[in-house]
């Protein structure tokens, strides 16, 4: 099957946060507190993704108060924290959205994603993955995480898709691109 017919399906991206929309580090402050950085072209990502009508969550491992206000400032109701057996958590989001896994794209990096990877219609791995999740993906994207491996992935479906003029239209450019 082609990259243009699995994106064709897609209507939900499921993301991990560490790895994936965060580079993996963890920053320790003398406090014992933990802070991450995400990436703002991963945001406007969700955004562009939004605007066409589709749906974006976050289902993660850890439970950070960061992970949930990243959520709340990029308007996402569908996340789920300290969640490591993460196939089940994305069929119940599927499920109450009545979605197919075919419909389904998840982005991931080590082995905790790994048969969701597998699982769903278009599994990611970021660039920087660990090697099985690499080799379980259907798409690999060229940037590690944190680094706008998100954003790629919504670019690709959007482009695969034939949504991509419509973006550009919508935010003045050339949709002659």
């Amino acid at each position: 099957m082609n990259l243009s017919t699995i994106c064709s399906k897609i209507e939900l991206i499921l993301s991990d946060v560490d790895g994936v929309m965060t580079d993996g580090g963890i920053h320790l402050l003398d406090s014992g507190e933990q802070f991450l950085k995400f990436h703002i072209r991963d945001g406007m990502g969700v955004r562009l993704w939004r605007e066409a009508g589709k749906r974006f969550g976050i289902v993660t491992g850890r439970k950070l108060e960061a992970v949930r206000r990243r959520a709340q400032d990029l308007w996402l109701d569908l996340v789920k924290l300290g969640i490591d057996d993460k196939l089940p958590a994305i069929d119940e989001i599927a499920g109450e959205l009545r979605l197919g896994r075919e419909q389904v794209c998840y982005i991931g990096d080590d082995l905790l994603d790994l048969a969701t990877i597998q699982a769903v219609g278009m599994g990611v791995a970021v660039a920087d993955g660990v090697e099985d999740l690499r080799h379980a993906a259907k798409y690999i994207t060229s940037v590690p995480g944190g680094h706008g491996a998100v954003r790629e992935v919504i670019e690709v479906i959007l482009k695969n898709t034939g949504r991509w003029n419509e973006v550009l239209t919508r935010y003045g450019g050339n949709s002659s691109c």
